[in-house]
């Protein structure tokens, strides 16, 4: 398939609706290139491990691997992040959490089990990040995107770079959120609209490891995800 040379340039939603999945990994390849071979070799192995668990999952319109590889894109293009645990983890970042019996070789508890292969496979540090951004069993009593609040609010006041992780996870849901389509526009704002002052908080700290440059464009995708989310949420009756 022949890509533009502009590809590197590109929106990543604008990439996703002319190019599709192929034009993701074409963009996620360039981005990669600046790193050596031996982060590169991770990087793909990574991204293999993401594509083959999700294989058959998908996300409304397009197939799950799209979501993974924007977020990783956005970590690499936007945030400047050149650490690949962190590109590691945001590639695999749904992993436990959706397929932890594919990761892990079964017996006790299935998440436990599935951070331990991927810490066998990637390292610890891979493991832990993963680990703060895999939401836990909730409690059928209670409201869930209450609980989805609180959950974030404490695994990310501990692990700075898992912060970085799940905002662009979130830049791609919530500011995103204009390119989905049925009931899901409404739910995914009604889940995600509360989360906007936690990431200003979080991605505002002094120990969040992304540059003042970096830190205003995620203040603006902020900005930006909460317009959208007030655009469905808070339609005025219409008069008659």
């Amino acid at each position: 398939m022949d890509f533009p040379p502009h590809l590197g340039s590109m929106p990543m939603h604008a990439i996703t609706e002319i190019h599709g999945e192929p034009g993701l990994l074409e963009r996620f390849r360039l981005e990669v290139e600046r790193f050596d071979d031996g982060e590169r070799a991770r990087l793909s192995a990574a991204l293999d491990l993401a594509a083959e668990l999700h294989r058959d999952d998908r996300r409304v319109r397009e197939p799950y691997l799209n979501h993974l590889l924007r977020v990783a894109i956005r970590l690499m293009h936007h945030y400047q992040v050149r650490d690949v645990d962190v590109i590691v983890a945001g590639l695999l970042h749904d992993a436990v959490e959706d397929h932890p019996a594919e990761l892990a070789d079964g017996g006790g508890d299935p998440t436990a089990a599935a951070l331990a292969a991927l810490a066998a496979r990637f390292g610890p540090r891979v493991a832990t990040l993963v680990a703060a951004v895999t939401n836990p069993m909730y409690d059928p009593q209670r409201d869930r995107n209450e609980q989805y609040r609180e959950h974030l609010a404490v695994s990310l006041d501990r692990e700075p770079w898992a912060r970085v992780i799940k905002v662009s996870d979130f830049t791609d849901n919530g500011v995103g959120v204009i390119h989905t389509v049925g009931p899901k526009v409404v739910s995914s704002a009604r889940k995600y609209r509360p989360l906007v002052p936690l990431f200003r908080d979080l991605i505002g700290r002094a120990d969040t490891p992304l540059s003042p440059a970096v830190k205003a464009h995620i203040f603006g995708q902020l900005d930006l995800a909460e317009e959208r989310f007030s655009a469905i949420l808070d339609r005025p009756a219409h008069s008659h």
